[in-house]
């Protein structure tokens, strides 16, 4: 176990020093010497060691992942960008999935897949890896509505790709009727439901962290909130079941953690910025105070413990939210070199054909929506205009990730496609990590220039 440790700090440690000596992406680091690790080293560390207990890990880690990464997000955003955020997450992955349909047989029709098959296979392979992309975007000044658009896009999309494989995917497997009527019902209560479920739970953590100012308690209730509203979606037929509902439901343990985050994440960053306000107040008070001709030490002590309790309170939210950082730069560590046991070079070399036609064609299907994605938003002052730089950045941001070998572990093991499926998944993960990675690095880095003068027009960071 402590040689397991070791390793992991080690390969973190050489990831970062790469990103930040040589400018290679930290997920290309992490997967590459996690590889190279684990063929050296061989059995001397293992994390999971199989597809299975790798899918626990990841179901494990994941909320850590969405926590870190939905910090970044803000409600003002989410708001000036949502209709951009709904198609790019919901309308272009459900469009992708009637494209995979239509195309499904001409790609593998020699394997006779079905309907069932042909969208779990394409929504397991259209979930993004939100890690991947915030790392790599923070090694470069990008303007912020398009970091909003590749960010919140790859959060969400996990969200839509998740419950595209379970309730018409696995459901239709199962035997299930697959209609419009169904779609659109199973949709909204799962989507509205986690997202109540989420803004309830994130009102519940709040109230919790009124009740102390310990950070580390602070960061304690924030992962609860975090993990609570992801695994009470996920078992929400549990609580139907105490009031005598005899439901099987479950919702989106994604979207609720990503909105439960973000609701305690809105608030706490609304009292930074009030904090900042009485910060200026008292500051100015104080100045007040003591150039006034007859100074009273009361008051002055008073404002100046008032100004020490605001600073410490919004470096204490601050903190906290480094601390969550560097849980999830941690957990994904601890996710690449897992994804290194898993990986069979005698299952991805059978498949190789199977595994470079699916890398292309969910390539060209995602090059499709976002350009469509880009003559609409040209033709509305309601979305953010995307140019050719832009739809660049977009496309090759849908890098794969843990989620998509999740899915694979919910196919039954009867399934006769499953081994192809395992190679498929885990090969299109491999290759959208190296190729999508040095393709996104090398736009952003030609265009940095244009990038930056964005930026400033924008108003500089955010």
């Amino acid at each position: 176990m402590i040689i397991t440790v070791l390793s992991i700090a080690a390969i973190l440690y050489l990831a970062l020093q790469l990103e930040d000596k040589v400018g290679v992406p930290s997920p290309v680091g992490l997967i590459a010497l996690s590889f190279g690790f684990h063929l050296a080293f061989g059995d001397l560390f293992m994390l999971t060691g199989d597809p299975e207990h790798f899918a626990a890990l990841v179901i494990l880690l994941l909320p850590i992942l969405l926590i870190g990464d939905s910090l970044e997000l803000k409600v003002s955003d989410l708001k000036e960008h949502g209709i951009s955020l709904f198609y790019l997450a919901v309308v272009a992955v459900t469009l992708s999935v009637v494209t995979a349909l239509l195309i499904g047989d001409a790609l593998f029709g020699q394997y006779n897949l079905s309907v069932a098959a042909i969208i779990m296979l394409f929504a397991m392979v259209l979930a993004t890896d939100p890690v991947s992309v915030v790392s790599i975007f923070s090694n470069f000044d990008l303007p912020h509505r398009l970091k909003i658009l590749c960010e919140g896009e790859s959060l969400f999309n996990d969200a839509t790709a998740l419950i595209v494989f379970v309730f018409v995917g696995l459901y239709a497997l199962d035997g299930g009727e697959i209609t419009f009527a169904y779609v659109v019902q199973t949709s909204l209560v799962v989507v509205l439901g986690s997202a109540l479920l989420g803004v309830l739970v994130g009102y519940i953590g709040l109230m919790a962290m009124k009740t102390t100012d310990n950070r580390i308690a602070e960061l304690l209730v924030l992962i609860l909130t975090g993990y609570g509203a992801f695994e009470i979606s996920e078992h929400f037929y549990v609580i139907l079941n105490l009031f005598g509902g005899h439901s099987h439901m479950h919702l989106s343990g994604i979207l609720a953690c990503i909105i439960a985050t973000v609701t305690v994440h809105h608030v706490l960053s609304r009292a930074v910025v009030d904090g900042e306000k009485r910060l200026e107040k008292e500051a100015a008070e104080l100045d007040r105070e003591s150039a006034a001709h007859s100074t009273s030490r009361n008051i002055i002590h008073a404002l100046v413990e008032k100004i020490k309790a605001t600073v410490e309170e919004r470096d204490r939210h601050l903190r906290t939210k480094e601390d969550v950082q560097l849980l999830a730069i941690v957990a994904n560590t601890m996710l690449f070199v897992a994804m290194a046991e898993i990986i069979d070079m005698e299952l991805l070399w059978r498949f190789k054909t199977e595994i470079i036609v699916m890398f292309l064609a969910t390539t060209l299907i995602r090059a499709a929506m976002m350009a469509k994605f880009a003559f609409i938003t040209n033709r509305t002052e309601k979305m953010a205009n995307v140019n050719f730089r832009w739809w660049g950045v977009l496309t090759f941001a849908g890098i794969k990730g843990g989620l998509s070998v999740v899915m694979l572990m919910m196919i039954p093991s009867t399934f006769e496609h499953l081994e192809m499926f395992k190679a498929i998944v885990v090969g299109v993960i491999m290759l959208s990590t190296f190729i999508y990675s040095s393709v996104l690095i090398a736009i952003i880095g030609k265009n940095r220039t244009v990038f930056a003068r964005e930026l400033e027009e924008e108003g500089g960071h955010h």
